[in-house]
């Protein structure tokens, strides 16, 4: 059976489902332009086709309250296995292909990668996974605290408490931005952004409280970072007021069982868009390169070398 490298919609995400693959990957990436991830991401998303995952491109999903943004996503997860199972088997039905169904219904065979904001909703739903989640919570957003485990109780009542969690699945993070309200607004208009937090509607967690939650978890045991040399968005790893500075720090730590997965490539933070023409690969992007040769292209080798380092020591944990 030929492998066809194709979308579907299914449920509120866009699935390229290989007949055999050997892992799930949910990408989540950023504003604007992970509102349509199939059209800017394609070639990234067929390089990882080929290698023999299926994909998953969940739509960016804006908004100040990021909380039940992520909570929505492990919603989706857990709808998408047995959706796309029965997709795998209905395909086996009606074009004779060889589709292994039962691979989707087996949280540990999924891999979650983000891009810029998309990586701050992957990890508060890695924080959220610890058993102690909701006391650094309480510690981290004190005066916050009442309205985000509000928030958090609401997106997460119809999830049974057995599957309140990603443990097991590998996260890759590319050029990552916890972004709050400072930065989800340009800085011509940052008075709104003050104007926004001074009235308790601007992004929350913000910055400051996401990276509180990650200092107190021992989680993140399986998390892989990719960063770029001139991202001037989340930083690189010699920019010290950048959050990738901040995550190569924690990987880093004393209370991790593996030695940090970084690697800091060319480029800036817009490097994982494009499609491919011909030898090269075109993102239309007037704030990066217009075009670049294919060969000179790095990401898609690192992020498939990452992704299966992360399935080696899951499997090393289990």
């Amino acid at each position: 059976m030929e492998t066809v490298f194709k979308f579907r919609p299914i449920s509120f995400s866009w699935v390229a489902l290989h007949p055999q693959p050997k892992g799930v990957i949910l990408f989540i990436g950023g504003a604007f332009f992970g509102t349509f991830p199939t059209l800017f991401y394609q070639y990234f998303f067929e390089r990882l086709f080929d290698e023999g995952y299926t994909i998953v491109a969940m739509p960016f999903r804006f908004g100040f309250r990021h909380w039940p943004i992520a909570i929505s996503l492990l919603k989706e997860q857990i709808d998408l296995r047995e959706k796309i199972a029965k997709m795998a088997d209905y395909l086996n039905r009606t074009e004779q292909g060889k589709y292994d169904a039962e691979i989707y219904r087996n949280p540990q065979k999924y891999f979650w990668i983000g891009h810029s904001l998309g990586c701050k909703y992957i990890t508060l739903l890695e924080f959220f996974s610890g058993e102690k989640w909701e006391s650094i919570l309480t510690k981290c957003a004190k005066d916050k605290r009442e309205g985000m485990l509000m928030r958090i109780e609401r997106s997460v009542n119809m999830i049974p408490l057995e599957e309140r969690s990603i443990k097991g699945q590998p996260s890759l993070l590319i050029a990552p931005d916890i972004s709050d309200t400072q930065s989800a607004i340009p800085k011509p208009l940052a008075f709104i952004a003050k104007f926004l937090d001074k009235k308790g509607w601007g992004v929350l967690p913000t910055n400051a409280q996401t990276k509180c939650f990650v200092e107190g978890s021992i989680l993140f045991q399986l998390t892989g970072l990719i960063s770029f040399e001139k991202d001037t968005i989340a930083g690189n790893e010699k920019d010290k007021e950048g959050d990738v500075f901040w995550f190569i720090g924690q990987l880093k730590s004393e209370n991790k069982k593996f030695p940090i997965l970084h690697k800091e490539l060319p480029g800036k933070h817009l490097e994982p868009l494009g499609s491919q023409l011909g030898e090269k690969i075109v993102d239309f992007n007037p704030f990066d390169k217009f075009a670049e040769p294919i060969s000179q292209r790095k990401l898609e080798d690192v992020t498939i070398q990452f992704l299966y380092e992360l399935r080696q020591r899951e499997e090393m944990l289990r």
